[in-house]
């Protein structure tokens, strides 16, 4: 069975649980996710989004 998520519903995901359980604070989440949005809009992106992809082409071709 293949589960299929997006990276921004995980990340999202992970970012709440940090607000509510490790102490981070909306100011620090809203500070990343500005600076998330200028990276994507930046030079180095494609580098980003080629690391990403392998990353999860990595964890995707590993079998149990």
């Amino acid at each position: 069975m293949a589960l299929s998520i997006s990276a921004v519903v995980l990340l999202a995901i992970i970012v709440f649980l940090l607000i509510k359980k490790s102490g981070l604070k909306a100011g620090h989440a809203v500070v990343c996710m500005l600076l998330g949005f200028y990276l994507a809009s930046s030079s180095i992106a494609p580098t980003i989004s080629d690391f990403t992809t392998s990353v999860a082409d990595m964890l995707g071709s590993v079998s149990f």
